[in-house]
């Protein structure tokens, strides 16, 4: 299938080019990131009908964008394009270039989601904001949040659930035929049936390193070895992420401990541990505020697709876009 020749500019367009320029955050977005990486990364994706020219998958992946940063539904992104000067623009959309209607970007995305490439893409666009050395890498803010299904869930379990490998109570596998891959888990005493979003953030730049996205029941620290960079002077987490492997774990590779230390039945923890965890809450704390943001601004208070898949693919497409604003931003000029 051919692709389709895209930002040919007419006299018309140069004519207008001024107006298509008046975002000053998209053309300083355009300027900074290397749109030629994430352009190789996502070549090999199609987004046409059979028989018709495809979009460009960088112009398709700009729009994904564009859909986060201004909460848009795929038919209210198509409205937009063929509007907005500023949007055109951005993508590399002539004034007289036909612009991808909502079925092209559904498709686009689901494309993007079963590929895996969403994940690599923010990995991409995350290692070129480390590279400019906005990051500092002063510490990492581990932390996860619940994301309640996007379908109304079965009743919860009430046969209590066997306990896990480390005594801890488990969660009992009940789930809905709406969507098989969200789980219960049980929360200060309430039940919770969805997702969970793990993410490692840096302490400075607040610039979200790595994430990775679950069904609820799975324990935050399952993943958590995997949210440590190793490149980091401190890794700063609550009790939950407390473990003795993971201590021994981050001497080995010269990384702080700033994990909140938990009792157990034989040793309650005494002043200094309860100091040390107060001081380690107030560090740890601007990582509350990216979930408000991730699920008030972003729209990921409730899951928006059925199955893990897609929802990964929004959760990445959504820090993609949260660490650009926030590069574009505070980046120096």
């Amino acid at each position: 299938m051919s692709e389709r020749q895209i930002g040919q500019l007419s006299f018309t367009d140069e004519l207008v080019s001024d107006a298509a320029r008046a975002n000053a955050t998209l053309q300083r977005v355009s300027g900074l990131v290397d749109w030629s990486s994430l352009e190789a990364l996502l070549g090999g994706l199609r987004s046409g009908s059979m028989g018709a020219p495809g979009y460009p998958a960088i112009a398709l992946f700009k729009a994904l964008l564009l859909q986060q940063w201004y909460g848009l539904s795929d038919p209210a992104l198509e409205e937009a394009l063929v509007d907005r000067l500023s949007f055109r623009h951005f993508l590399g959309l002539s004034i007289s270039d036909p612009v991808p209607d909502h079925s092209t970007l559904w498709r686009f995305r689901e494309q993007l989601a079963k590929s895996g490439l969403a994940k690599r893409a923010f990995a991409l666009i995350t290692a070129q904001i480390e590279t400019s050395g906005f990051v500092l890498k002063r510490g990492t803010l581990i932390d996860a949040s619940l994301v309640r299904s996007a379908v109304n869930s079965p009743e919860p379990p009430n046969v209590p659930p066997p306990p896990d490998a480390d005594g801890k109570p488990g969660s009992k596998l009940v789930r809905s035929p709406l969507d098989p891959d969200a789980a219960w888990t049980k929360k200060e005493g309430k039940y919770f049936f969805g997702y969970k979003a793990h993410v490692a953030m840096d302490q400075g730049s607040r610039i979200v390193r790595r994430a990775i996205f679950t069904a609820a029941n799975v324990n935050d620290t399952v993943p958590a070895d995997t949210l440590i960079c190793g490149d980091e002077d401190t890794v700063y987490a609550d009790k939950a992420y407390d473990s003795k492997a993971r201590r021994t774990r981050l001497k080995a590779l010269g990384i702080r401990d700033g994990i909140a230390r938990r009792g157990n039945r034989w040793h309650e923890a005494g002043p200094w541990t309860v100091r040390r965890n107060e001081l380690i809450s107030r560090l740890r704390a601007p990582v509350e505020p990216l979930f408000a943001l991730l699920k008030r601004t972003y729209r990921f208070a409730r899951a928006r697709h059925r199955g893990l898949v897609r929802n990964a693919a929004a959760f990445y497409l959504a820090l993609a876009a949260m660490n650009l604003k926030r590069w574009t931003i505070l980046h120096p000029a």
